[in-house]
Formats: C-alpha cells, sequence, structure tokens
C-alpha cells in the first residue's frame, strides 16, 4: 500500500503560499507515493487545481486526512488542527518550536512524528532542506523593493538634463541570508550600501555584494551560523556607532533575529529623530518584536517625519516563488525520510534527528521539551 501525501489549504491569515507546487510532482513520483490536495490549496499562489496532474482532491481538511501519512504544511497547524491530524502521521513544515505549547501537546496526543524546518541544521548536507534560508532570500530581496517603494527618493544615481540625483544611501543591518540578499537587490537598484553585522566573519560576503562593512569593533560570533546575544556594553558601543550611520542613511533595512527570542532593539527612539525627514526603516523582524523600538508589527507608522515599516510573513508577499522554493525544501527532507515506497525514520541520520520535534507520543527536541516541562 503506498504512501498518502496530504497538501492542506493553509489556513493562517494572510498565509498566500503552499507547500507543493505541480514543478516538483515528478519527484514525489518518483518517492513512490500517491499526492491527495484540498481544493484551491494553490490557487493564491498562482497554481490552479488544474495544473496539479495526477494529483486526487478533497473538498475540505477532514477528507483530505482520510487515510493520510504525511501532511505538508508552510505554516504550523492550530491548536485544534493538530487535535485532528490523523494517528501515527508524519508532518513536516514550520512549527514555530519556541512557542505553541497546546499545539505541540495535540501533536503527541496523536502521535504524530513532526518535523519542523526551523530545526534542520545548517549543515553541507542540508542545505538543499534549508527552508529558513530560502525563505530569508525571498524577504531580504522583497524589503529592498518595500524600502525603494516607501522612499520619497530614488535608489540610483541618475544624469538628466534637470540636473542630478544623487543616489540613495540605504544601510542593511544584518548579514544573514536575508541581510546579504537586501544588500545585493538594493546594490542592484543603485544604491550606496553600508552593512553591519555583529558576526566580524560577514565582512567579505557584504564587500563582494559591493557593499561597506560599518565597523563597531563588537563581535558576537555563535554556533549554528548564528550570532549570540550581545552584553550590555557591547550594546551600548554598537548602537552608538551605528546611530552615527543611521541618521545619515535615506533607508535603513534591519534583519536582526536570535531564534526563540525577542528580536534585539538596536534602533530606539532617539535615532529615529536624528534620521532625515523621508528616510525609511524596513524592520524585517517585525513579528518578533522588532529590530527599532518604535515599530508596530502589520503597520507602516511615521515618526518624526520616518517612515517605519513593520511588514509580517514577507515571503508570502512572493508566494509563486517562495512556494517553489519552500517545495523543494520538502521533497528534499522527504527524500531522506520515504525510502523505496516506505517510511524510513534514520536516527542515526543528523538532518533526520535534529529536525523532529515530536514521535510516537513525546517532545524529541531538548529544549522545547524542557521548556514544556518547566511551564507545567
Amino acid at each position: 500500500m503506498s504512501i498518502t501525501i496530504a497538501v492542506p489549504k493553509e489556513t493562517a491569515n494572510g498565509e498566500k503560499r503552499v507547500a507543493l507546487v505541480p514543478s516538483v510532482l515528478k519527484q514525489f513520483t518518483k518517492l513512490g507515493v500517491d499526492v491527495r490536495m484540498q481544493r484551491g490549496a494553490g490557487e493564491a499562489a498562482g497554481f490552479p487545481d488544474d495544473l496539479y496532474e495526477g494529483v486526487s482532491w478533497a473538498d475540505d481538511q477532514t477528507a483530505l486526512y482520510n487515510e493520510a501519512d504525511v501532511v505538508l504544511r508552510v505554516q504550523p497547524p492550530s491548536v485544534e488542527e493538530a487535535g485532528k491530524l490523523p494517528e501515527k502521521s508524519l508532518l513536516l513544515g514550520f512549527l514555530t518550536p519556541h512557542e505553541g505549547d497546546s499545539r505541540i501537546r495535540n501533536l503527541n496526543k496523536r502521535s504524530v512524528s513532526s518535523f519542523a524546518l526551523e530545526l534542520v541544521p545548517r549543515i553541507t548536507r542540508a542545505q538543499g532542506i534549508d527552508a529558513l534560508s530560502s525563505q530569508a532570500n525571498i524577504a531580504g530581496y522583497k524589503c529592498a523593493l518595500l524600502a525603494s517603494y516607501l522612499s520619497p527618493k530614488l535608489f540610483p544615481m541618475l544624469t538628466t538634463a534637470a540636473g542630478t540625483v544623487r543616489p540613495a544611501k540605504v544601510v542593511i543591518i544584518g548579514a544573514g541570508v536575508a541581510g546579504l540578499q537586501a544588500i545585493a537587490t538594493a546594490k542592484r537598484l543603485g544604491a550606496i550600501v553600508e552593512a553591519y553585522d555583529v558576526r566580524s566573519a560577514t565582512r567579505e560576503q557584504v564587500e563582494s555584494l559591493g557593499g561597506k562593512f560599518i565597523d563597531t569593533g563588537v563581535s558576537a560570533e555563535g554556533e549554528g551560523g548564528y550570532a549570540r546575544e550581545l552584553t550590555e556594553d557591547e550594546k551600548a558601543r554598537q548602537a552608538e556607532i551605528l546611530a552615527q550611520h543611521i541618521a545619515q542613511a535615506d533607508a535603513v533595512i534591519t534583519t536582526a533575529s536570535i531564534p526563540g527570542r525577542p528580536a534585539p532593539k538596536i534602533i530606539d527612539q532617539a535615532t529615529v529623530e536624528r534620521m532625515k525627514a523621508g528616510a525609511v526603516i524596513v524592520d524585517m523582524a517585525a513579528e518578533t518584536g522588532g529590530n527599532c523600538a518604535l515599530t508596530e508589527a502589520g503597520k507602516d507608522v511615521t515618526h518624526h517625519g520616518v517612515t517605519i515599516a513593520g511588514p509580517k510573513n514577507i515571503p508570502s508577499m512572493a508566494a509563486t516563488h517562495a512556494s517553489e522554493m519552500y517545495a523543494r525544501n520538502l521533497v528534499n527532507l522527504l527524500g531522506l525520510i520515504i525510502k523505496d515506497g516506505e517510511i524510513h525514520l534514520d536516527w542515526d541520520d543528523q538532518v533526520v534527528a535534529d529536525s523532529c520535534l515530536t514521535h510516537d507520543g513525546e517532545t524529541r527536541h531538548a529544549p522545547t521539551r524542557e521548556r514544556m516541562e518547566g511551564d507545567k
């Protein structure tokens, strides 16, 4: 009996992405699985039902999950949805393991083996599964375009009969995947780009994209490619130097985040008030509290003539390509789990073991388990 893959229509507010796109269906066929989807699942991403050849259809989520072995999602299921997943099924997707304890408990009650893409180790072998990076690329690109759109200035230098327009100055804070894509995009738009990251090792990457690295003398190399949290003295030194560059910028894009914690506050109100009227801040970390003290998630606010944008679910703004990249991440992970048409969970495989959130009624991810036990 072949494995049935189920793909529901996303239910999170504003989510346009889908976990499966037509172009990867052949790869699912090679895995020896049957694919079942909820009607309309891909429409918001630009993939109507008639593009999915060979897929069987369900009118609602209840019918979809009937006899499903594996469920693929973009956003985590709601608490209620988690309680309706097929018993002993597999769930793959973004699962926000740092929160949502009621959802995780429901996954355990249903003995669901869940694999969180946030937990995929950042090792060379797992690059094709790294959905955080694939979606961050989208976010960095979109935030650069958003900054250009919101700015009253043109990004490139223009020489016209009416005179010369000087290029805009853009400061990008954070040189991870999203920040580097924002640097590259702002540079392609013609802006003068400066960038900063607490990890000094990113200097070469910033400069290779045509940006100028801002050296504050603070380094915070962390594990797994992430930055560690700064001390109070380091934060103060960083803020003082960054504030000088931010005050001269026409646009600032902030991308700094720490997994499982509120976004670090990098731009305070006083720094915003030093900025030029018409300047723009696009805060990519708005959903986790924001890098700017004045950021409001999902809103554009204006303070002293400065616009602070707090966009939410940025990858969904480019749902077509974001879905294509995400679907490839999922099929690459499934390739480690499904062997010869059967589910095989190899706990000696670092990618499988590290990305597993729940299995057999227990929370396998140690930090999540310890947090949940401490909250009892």
